[in-house]
């Protein structure tokens, strides 16, 4: 199966100045987050905070999908990170 994203559920991870969210592959679930470096790269001018941070990922929900599965495809992890190089 391929990884789709039903669950638009998400959440702002204060430590690792990141928004977290999950996709699913058949029954399997993957956990993903998505760092503030990589959502600046996206979005010039995001502002650092959590609601900036949240706001720049559903400004950009589905390009972060896709850079998702691309980033799965690549091996199945316990957890997946993207980058600014993944975008």
């Amino acid at each position: 199966m391929a990884l789709n994203f039903p669950n638009q559920s998400r959440s702002y991870d204060a430590t690792l100045h990141a928004v977290r969210f999950w996709g699913h592959d058949g029954a399997m679930e993957a956990s993903f987050y998505v760092n503030e470096d990589a959502l600046k790269r996206i979005q010039p001018g995001l502002r650092s905070d959590e609601a900036g941070i949240l706001a720049a990922f559903d400004s950009h929900r589905d390009l972060i999908h896709m850079a998702a599965a691309k980033v799965y495809r690549r091996g199945r992890k316990g957890s997946y990170e993207l980058i600014p190089a993944d975008f």
